[in-house]
């Protein structure tokens, strides 16, 4: 097993490999973290009885929910109280809180106003401490330097973390349509509420001679791949799977294959059944934010488009660092972000001129030659 951390400016994918192809794979995102292990002083801004909780005001403005089987109960409007992010903000909802603090966190807490006090492990040394036998192999010398603290002679610097093989399953990861051994496919279709995972047998099953054996042996062999992509691109929540062609009261007899495939994700996603219309309902704990919300709106593509445009310019050396023209909204996620926009000048030796044309589609950029 090797942890591969290929970085750009703002950004590090990191994927688990174990020579056969992707284990984990996360974002990192240094400027924009998802805040989760983060450590707040805050306090409390509204008691919500209804939903067994409070609302705590974060040093940020925004608002986290702590439930009171978190150790909200009975602390008034107006209380400050240590805190650490449990869950991210994610679906359109803000972070979960809890209050269960360890003596070591209590003793950072004081008083005073809201505050971040510590930020909780990034995603490269959460997924070394899930894989604590991996080398970690970074392709920048600022970011190895920043690990080596956490990580020690576990990090080793290479040209590029990612050969075409990896960077070609960190790529489909962001495509809706997983293309399977056999002529199978899955189609993933995440919705707010919801996940839904359509399996197309295709071919699978077409040369078997008897139909309903053949569906059943081609479903029980994608399973570990389902499994495989929940994981990898952490669909998190409730998850609705509709296995392909069997009639619905045959499929719960897949379920003991199902729920081993799963028992391998760390997260322990649990299989609670099947419905009436023969979906397996999977309830996958909501942690970090799931990668189809991480790869959408302005930041992400700012994200992409000065990664695009350091590929560029690191393959084309001397030429002149160039100019991205982008939607507004694009160009203020990037000045929003903190890090990426510094990341960026340090990787390339000049700052990168941002462009904002009103003009341009949602999420649009383009890279032009600077003056």
């Amino acid at each position: 097993m090797k942890l591969l951390a290929a970085c750009s400016p703002g950004e590090v994918r990191v994927a688990a490999h174990d020579g056969t192809g992707l284990v984990d794979f996360a974002l990192w995102r240094p400027g924009a973290p998802d805040g989760v292990g983060d450590l707040h002083r805050g306090r409390i801004a509204a008691r919500v009885p209804a939903m067994a909780g409070a609302f705590v005001r974060l040093d940020s403005g925004t608002d986290g929910f702590l439930p009171d089987s978190e150790g909200g109960a009975g602390l008034p409007e107006g209380s400050g109280l240590g805190v650490r992010i449990s869950r991210a903000a994610q679906g359109g909802k803000g972070p979960r809180l809890t209050a269960r603090l360890s003596d070591a966190e209590r003793d950072l807490i004081g008083t005073g106003k809201p505050a971040l006090l510590r930020r909780g492990p990034g995603t490269v040394e959460r997924l070394a401490a899930l894989h604590p036998e991996a080398p970690v192999l970074l392709d920048d010398p600022g970011m190895a330097a920043r690990l080596r603290p956490a990580l020690g002679d576990r990090i080793a610097l290479v040209a590029a973390a990612f050969d075409d093989a990896v960077a070609a399953e960190v790529a489909a990861l962001a495509e809706p349509v997983v293309d399977l051994p056999g002529g199978a496919r899955l189609s993933v279709h995440p919705t707010p509420a919801l996940t839904a995972i359509d399996v197309d047998l295709g071919s699978a099953s077409a040369a078997q001679a008897a139909k309903g054996r053949a569906q059943m042996a081609a479903n029980r062999g994608l399973l570990p791949a389902l499994a495989r992509q929940i994981r990898l691109r952490n669909l998190s929540g409730a998850i609705l799977v509709d296995l392909g062609g069997m009639a619905a009261a045959r499929r719960a007899k897949l379920a003991p294959d199902l729920a081993a495939a799963l028992a391998a994700d760390p997260a322990r996603p649990r299989l609670l059944g099947f419905t009436a219309l023969g979906l397996a309902e999977i309830l996958r704990p909501r942690v970090h934010p799931p990668l189809h919300e991480l790869l959408a709106g302005p930041h992400a593509a700012g994200l992409a488009a000065l990664r695009t445009a350091l590929e560029a310019l690191l393959a084309h050396p001397g030429q002149r660092a160039p100019a991205l023209r982008c939607t507004p909204a694009i160009a203020g996620a990037l000045q929003a972000d903190g890090v990426a926009l510094d990341d960026w000048r340090r990787r390339a030796g000049a700052p990168i001129s941002l462009r904002p044309d009103p003009s341009l589609p949602a999420l649009a950029w383009v890279l032009e030659e600077s003056p």
